[in-house]
């Protein structure tokens, strides 16, 4: 499939978390394109702002929604449906960060994995079978983490819902593929450090290593071209190469039966960090 089949002029995209960060950039690329876009996200400010802003660019709507509720999700692709027509690329990327402690408060690893894991299946289910259906190329892209990936310690919630994105969106890529010959496909967005509200921290200004939304996105669409599965971004500070470093040692605490995190391990952070130089 290439890039233009999927995002061909008046196709439909339909975007979560669109209305800041990596969502509202992508949502205006995809208007850029020629896309009737659906910006999906909770009821508020925001998207009302997201809205304003993206409506010069093309045919773009709003669509309040919280995509843990998967009752709303499947009435979110009926009006997209209705009012816009059938989506030709979805792209799952709402998604919180709260905070989590392994023994912390309950709520914010509930709503941490409603939201990141549980929202990507909600509308992944609530869109991909129409695309099935269809007859037309399609892509479903789904927002992960390099955190589901080789799980620093830290935040336990989050590193899961991640983790379990990553398994879902490739069970969902092998589901598409087969009942498609190809024609709708699953991608895997898996961000570098971004600088978005989700990451600001409190911080007034962006820090030099981390990209902005625009340059996740330009990655993400030169990545689609070439059909990556895996869209693996680097950041300011983190190459590619490093990034495959990480994953392969984290990949290898299994085959090396090496304790879990092993990265962070006071008996084998000096390894690492041998490892990383070869």
């Amino acid at each position: 499939m290439t890039l233009s089949a999927a995002f061909r002029p008046a196709a439909v995209a339909v975007v979560t978390g669109a209305a800041s960060g990596i969502g509202l950039a992508a949502a205006r690329r995809f208007a850029q394109l020629g896309l009737a876009v659906a910006l999906a996200d909770l009821p508020g400010e925001r998207l009302d702002a997201a809205l304003a802003a993206l409506q010069p660019a093309g045919r773009v709507a709003a669509f309040p929604v919280d995509v843990s509720d998967a009752a709303a999700v499947r009435e979110l692709e009926a009006r997209v449906r209705a009012e816009l027509g059938p989506a030709s690329v979805v792209m799952a990327n709402a998604g919180v960060q709260p905070g989590s402690s392994m023994f912390g408060p309950d709520e914010n690893w509930r709503r941490t994995i409603e939201v990141n894991l549980w929202g990507v299946i909600h509308v992944a289910r609530a869109f991909a079978p129409g695309m099935l259906a269809g007859g037309e190329a399609g892509a479903v892209i789904v927002t992960g983490s390099k955190q589901g990936i080789t799980t620093p310690p830290g935040d336990p919630a989050y590193n899961i819902s991640k983790a379990g994105v990553k398994a879902f969106a490739e069970a969902l890529q092998h589901e598409m593929r087969n009942r498609s010959a190809g024609r709708v496909n699953a991608h895997l967005l898996i961000p570098g450090f971004v600088w978005t509200p989700l990451t600001f921290g409190g911080r007034p200004e962006k820090p030099a290593g981390a990209w902005t939304p625009e340059q996740t996105v330009e990655f993400m669409m030169e990545s689609l071209e070439r059909g990556d599965f895996y869209i693996l971004c680097p950041d300011n500070d983190v190459t590619r190469a490093l990034d495959e470093r990480r994953i392969a040692w984290a990949a290898g605490d299994i085959i090396e039966n090496r304790p879990p995190l092993s990265r962070w391990h006071p008996d084998h952070s000096a390894a690492f960090a041998d490892f990383l130089k070869r």
